[in-house]
């Protein structure tokens, strides 16, 4: 299976099942419309006849010769040698936890999937007890998983930082005693930033997402403070104070677009400018009879606007400005293990969520929805059915990901958004298929300029 495109440029190759991209020539570009496996000796004299308008016959006949030992090579017309490791795609301990430290919030973001904090359940916030089950749950189930991640997630997690601090000191008392290392992340709106807070950060969490859109009236419009005001004067100089004070640990800006903002980009070199260099700001998902809902009327103007980042980028990046846009940053050289491959994040099986109440769940994304509730912590319960079910789940479980040329690098999408918006998590969202897609020819194509500029 191969993919071919055109941007900015630069005529593209992609083939799926080897991971080889060639950047081609206009002869070999329209020589590929028309010539496949299983390939004769010489060119087709009806292929050459057809290209002679356009081509001289040597030309097309060496062109391809090319493009048999490419093939004869296994980097053009690939075989797919994956399936075979799908039946090593089976539950595995738990080594990630996303835990829902406030099912409340002090915004009121328009779009935000929580139904604005709660999940749906009421506001409420995790004691330090259920988190110090949490702790328990996943040091038992991580089995001989050294490093361990956990991510504090909301709502808002600052709204509960004190439990916070206390879960960070009980998880770091029990790594000696289980040969563990935690690694923890921190997801925070910024409203409550404050120098201790900013100290703890730094210092505890391996990585901390900063929750921002952008320019100041597109922030404003969409993520408003419970009274309707908006929050961007307010956390923008906290966010800069943070990652002043970081030094080289990871963090980034996380910004969601919407119909509201098609020119996100914008938002991108907005943030850019402000001084981060960590960047990104993904699309909504949501129903599309939302207001801000992106949609398939909004594809066109959506593609056209990450091309156009795309060549903001390049252009920047000809002066010395660089900065990583999350979006971009794909792996191209598919260096992740075949299993990561076939099956993406891990939700359900190597990674889970817990509700403040103590239930746990696939993911974050999933909190509330009764159906896909795996056990409690209080009770000892854990479906390990349903972990068995998110452990199958791969690109070769899912139809439309089976035939799909980007299936190796969006690994069949996400669960949550293909149960919630497509009905089944072995359905694709569609839509956002078309995204991702876009997505990576972009960053291929960045990959070719950077390559070319070398």
């Amino acid at each position: 299976m191969i993919h071919k495109y055109k941007l900015n440029g630069y005529n593209i190759v992609l083939d799926t099942n080897s991971g080889g991209v060639h950047v081609v020539d206009d002869i070999t570009y329209d020589l590929l419309d028309n010539v496949e496996p299983p390939f004769e000796e010489k060119c087709p004299q009806r292929v050459v006849d057809k290209l002679s308008r356009f081509y001289p016959a040597e030309d097309i006949n060496s062109c391809y010769e090319e493009i048999v030992e490419l093939y004869n090579d296994k980097i053009l017309f690939s075989e797919d040698d994956y399936e075979k490791f799908a039946k090593y795609s089976v539950a595995s301990p738990v080594k990630a936890m996303c835990l829902l430290i406030a099912q409340d919030c002090n915004l009121r973001c328009e779009y935000c999937f929580a139904s604005t904090g709660d999940y749906g359940k009421g506001r409420k916030l995790m004691t330090f007890e259920t988190g110090k089950k949490a702790i328990d749950f996943l040091l038992e189930k991580s089995g001989d998983r050294e490093n361990l991640e956990l991510d504090f997630f909301g709502g808002e997690p600052l709204m509960n930082f004190e439990v916070v601090k206390q879960i960070v000191e009980y998880a770091r008392s029990k790594e000696a005693e289980y040969k563990k290392k935690f690694r923890f992340t921190i997801t925070t709106n910024g409203v409550l930033l404050d120098d201790d807070k900013i100290d703890f950060i730094n210092k505890e969490m391996s990585n901390v997402v900063l929750s921002i859109d952008g320019r100041k009236k597109v922030n404003d419009k969409v993520r408003k403070r419970v009274d309707g005001t908006g929050c961007y004067d307010t956390i923008l100089p906290k966010f800069k104070k943070l990652v002043e004070k970081r030094g080289d640990k990871e963090y980034y800006v996380r910004g969601t677009f919407t119909k509201y903002n098609l020119d996100f980009s914008d938002d991108v070199f907005s943030l850019y400018d402000e001084g981060f260099d960590q960047i990104s700001v993904e699309p909504v998902v949501c129903e599309p009879e939302m207001p801000y809902a992106l949609t398939e009327k909004e594809l066109s103007a959506i593609f056209s606007e990450y091309e156009r980042l795309s060549a903001r980028i390049l252009e920047n990046e000809s002066h010395g400005r660089k900065f990583n846009f999350f979006h971009f940053m794909l792996d191209l050289d598919q260096g992740p293990c075949a299993i990561k491959r076939l099956r993406g994040c891990g939700s359900g099986n190597e990674y889970v969520a817990i509700s403040t109440d103590g239930d746990i769940y696939p993911c974050h994304q999933f909190v509330g929805l009764e159906e896909y509730k795996m056990g409690n912590l209080d009770d000892g319960t854990f479906n390990l059915d349903m972990k068995a079910e998110f452990a199958a789940a791969h690109v070769y479980t899912k139809p439309e990901c089976k035939k799909c040329w980007a299936k190796f690098y969006c690994s069949g999408g996400c669960n949550a958004n293909n149960y919630i918006y497509a009905g089944d998590i072995h359905n694709a969202h569609k839509f956002s298929c078309q995204l991702e897609k876009k997505r990576l020819e972009c960053a291929i194509m960045l990959k070719a300029a950077r390559l070319e500029r070398e």
